[in-house]
């Protein structure tokens, strides 16, 4: 560990913290975890960094703050309170929040931070967990430039594509327009599959030759594997999505952007996850697909 570089905490170890967190570790920062599940915080012991009993043992001595929970509701519960990050974490450290949730939480949290002498950064990923393993997350943050640059090293550790999109709540804007984006995409791959399929044609080499036009995309080349085997261990779970769907949805309709595609597309991942599939990767789009099409799924 280098003594010059900051201390960090990280608050939520998920399928995106663990790996997050294990490659600040290999780039050589002092991680100090604290997650729900004791499992995960072996895991972080075992990477070489420190577990921590509670929130605020983790954040007691941090320069920086990270936190990679769920939702919104999670945000506040590990923020606020007696036990929380604001009332624990030391005056001048920076806070970090690179979960998914809705701006305005992004931007209540950062004029929470300020009362309190902490900065703030709204900067949520993408790229799933291959894209937390592998180091190439797309970064999109929120905040002011000053605090951005400062984090800039940390965020190099963790993604490839880093962008500073605006104030506070912009990188969460920008988060919600990508899983609008990725679901639709999902959904069109996932209704050519079956089309193919049902048509009597090679999936494998259909998909190849369909990357390399313009029908390629991220999600298809990431997503193929798993439309190929109806493999669908969740890199991003279809609960998420949903919450995403409502984000995005619901921040449309404060700005007056109608989304009739997102908005079908919204119900359809609502559908998936009310059958059951909620804890699938979002690939399992295609589970959906089948049963409309009259499959036993």
């Amino acid at each position: 560990m280098s003594d010059d570089l900051p201390k960090v905490a990280w608050i939520g170890l998920g399928i995106m913290g663990s790996p997050m967190s294990e490659n600040l570790i290999g780039a050589g920062y002092d991680v100090t975890g604290h997650t729900l599940e004791r499992d995960k915080l072996e895991r972080l012991s075992a990477a070489g960094g420190t577990a921590a009993a509670s929130v605020a043992e983790a954040v007691r001595d941090a320069d920086v703050v990270i936190t990679m929970v769920p939702a919104s509701p999670q945000v506040e519960a590990v923020a606020y309170g007696p036990d929380g990050i604001l009332e624990n974490v030391r005056p001048g450290a920076l806070l970090i929040d690179m979960s998914s949730i809705t701006p305005q939480t992004s931007v209540d949290l950062a004029k929470a931070g300020a009362e309190k002498g902490v900065r703030v950064l709204d900067a949520p990923v993408s790229g799933g967990e291959a894209g937390a393993v592998e180091a190439v997350l797309s970064i999109m943050v929120g905040g002011e430039r000053a605090a951005f640059d400062e984090a800039m090293p940390l965020f190099e550790a963790l993604g490839r594509t880093v962008v500073l999109c605006g104030p506070h709540g912009s990188g969460q804007t920008v988060k919600a327009a990508n899983q609008l984006i990725v679901a639709v995409n999902i959904q069109a791959c996932a209704e050519a599959v079956v089309f193919l399929e049902r048509s009597g044609v090679d999936l494998g080499a259909a998909l190849d030759v369909l990357g390399g036009g313009l029908a390629g995309s991220t999600v298809l080349a990431r997503k193929k594997d798993n439309f190929l085997n109806r493999a669908f261990e969740p890199g991003f779970r279809v609960d998420l999505h949903h919450k995403d769907m409502g984000i995005v949805t619901d921040a449309a309709r404060a700005v007056g952007a109608a989304l009739p595609v997102g908005a079908v597309v919204a119900q359809l991942v609502a559908s998936l996850r009310a059958q059951g599939d909620g804890g699938l990767d979002h690939s399992a789009l295609l589970r959906a697909v089948e049963r409309l099409s009259g499959a036993r799924v």
